[in-house]
């Protein structure tokens, strides 16, 4: 289970890292939001910095389920690794379905990444590692 924690975790760093790029203006909005934009507009940068937290906080809780950092109730890390779990399964439609080819193949493949990975974590409970 140690290298679906790292996938899971690196898979997050570069979503982080493409999201940021999107708020501040990055002309790579061909990966994001449906793949309507070039560069994102107002709202849609705003989105892409909350996403930026969202993913510090499924790292979070993935990590803490999987016992590599111990900062969240262990009720709090199960429900919510399911809860990333559920959100990441939930993401594959709309990826699956964008317009944009680019976002098809890159969102579609990050979220089963991050599907699966933090399926096996929710099953498995705390590791040792």
């Amino acid at each position: 289970m140690p290298v679906l924690v790292v996938v899971f975790v690196a898979v997050l760093v570069l979503l982080s890292v493409l999201q940021l790029a999107l708020v501040c203006g990055a002309p790579w909005g061909s990966l994001a939001w449906g793949g309507r934009h070039r560069v994102l507009p107002g709202p849609l940068r705003v989105g892409s910095g909350i996403a930026v937290v969202l993913y510090v906080a499924f790292a979070v809780v993935v990590l803490d389920r999987a016992g590599w950092i111990d900062v969240v109730a262990e009720p709090v890390a199960g429900v919510g690794t399911w809860a990333v779990f559920g959100f990441a399964a939930l993401s594959v439609i709309p990826n699956a379905m964008s317009r944009s080819k680019p976002e098809r193949y890159v969102g579609t493949s990050a979220a089963l990444m991050l599907a699966v990975t933090s399926l096996v974590v929710a099953l498995s409970g705390a590791s040792t590692t």
